[in-house]
């Protein structure tokens, strides 16, 4: 069973539906005990980054997520849900994320080295080019995924980078490190590739649960 975080900010719909066309059982909760239950997590986000993260500190729900990694089962975070995963953000003033992978949130500078202005956010389909081998690439093939986002992971650790998309600069669409993952832009709304990572998260999940 699959868990999403219900904390107020996160696109429910949409990645709820995208679980049942998997026919992946899920539910939605804000609720710590039933949380840590779950055979798997997902983080989703939409909006800013300080307000997520104090709803999240506001509610326990961030002490949750750290706790959750800890138990080795599988973590996910979907677009704003990703970036929270990092050490911080500068949007609206510097602010402490997770914590849980290293790197920081910048915005899009919105010109290039030589001048050229590109429009931000990012918006539309970009092309994924895979990096590292890993479990939730199991069996895909570089393609397109949707991105809607204004700001990017910026990290030192590149190991921790599975897949990247350029957009002026290298943006990191994949990420992750043991059982903590991420992912910039939207699987649910990215046709096959987007639906095909989502379900390699889920077999995660799965597997898991088969060992218990």
């Amino acid at each position: 069973m699959i868990g999403i975080i219900d904390y107020g900010m996160g696109n429910l719909f949409s990645v709820s539906k995208a679980l049942e066309r998997l026919e992946v059982p899920y539910f939605l909760s804000e609720n710590k005990d039933e949380l840590m239950k779950a055979d798997g997590l997902i983080l989703p986000g939409v909006g800013s980054f300080k307000d997520a993260m104090s709803i999240l500190h506001s509610t326990g729900l961030a002490d949750l997520v750290k706790e959750y990694a800890e138990t080795g089962k599988p973590l996910l975070g979907i677009c704003l849900g990703m970036q929270l995963l990092f050490d911080d953000s500068e949007e609206n003033g510097l602010t402490e994320g997770l914590q849980l992978l290293p790197g920081h949130v910048r915005r899009f500078p919105g010109a290039t080295a030589a001048g050229e202005t590109y429009k931000v956010p990012h918006m539309g389909w970009n092309r994924l080019e895979f990096l590292h081998s890993s479990p939730i690439l199991n069996g895909l093939e570089e393609n397109y995924v949707y991105f809607v986002h204004s700001y990017f992971v910026d990290t030192n650790d590149k190991e921790v980078v599975i897949s990247r998309s350029l957009y002026d600069v290298e943006v990191p669409a994949v990420v992750g490190r043991g059982n903590v993952f991420g992912m910039q832009f939207h699987p649910e709304k990215s046709s096959t590739l987007g639906m095909a990572l989502l379900r390699n998260f889920t077999k995660l999940a799965e597997e898991r649960m088969s060992v218990k």
